[in-house]
């Protein structure tokens, strides 16, 4: 089943999540990124029934691993792609809000060129 951008988003999100608290609910899902509880459980709901997550009895969402790797993999071009925009002069807001856009369209190859430029610009 190919993921939607929107699926990436969310698994990207219950990363980020995990990286900042021990357990991850829909509830916290639906606190930062501001949709809504209805929106929230179907997705979660679609990204079970894919195996990218798994849902415990308590709530506890847990990324699998193939949505662990999905995650972490928009998770980088985001970072690599707020930098770069920085290094341009974007500001850090507009340059992150930028890269959440584009890091679920760019192309492999067009992501690898910029993270090579990036890193060997970096001071």
């Amino acid at each position: 089943m190919a993921l939607q951008e929107s699926g990436e988003m969310y698994l990207e999100t219950i990363l980020v999540l995990s990286n900042k608290q021990k357990l991850v609910r829909s509830i916290d899902v639906v606190d930062y990124m501001g949709f809504s509880k209805p929106s929230v459980s179907r997705a979660m709901s679609i990204l079970k029934s894919g195996g990218y997550i798994t849902v415990e009895a308590n709530g506890h969402i847990t990324l699998t691993d193939s949505g662990l790797e999905i995650a972490e993999k928009i998770y980088a071009r985001h970072k690599m792609l707020t930098e770069f925009l920085v290094a341009l002069g974007v500001s850090e807001n507009v340059a992150s809000e930028d890269a959440c856009k584009m890091e679920h369209d760019i192309s492999d190859e067009s992501f690898e060129a910029i993270r090579k430029h990036v890193e060997k610009n970096r001071k």
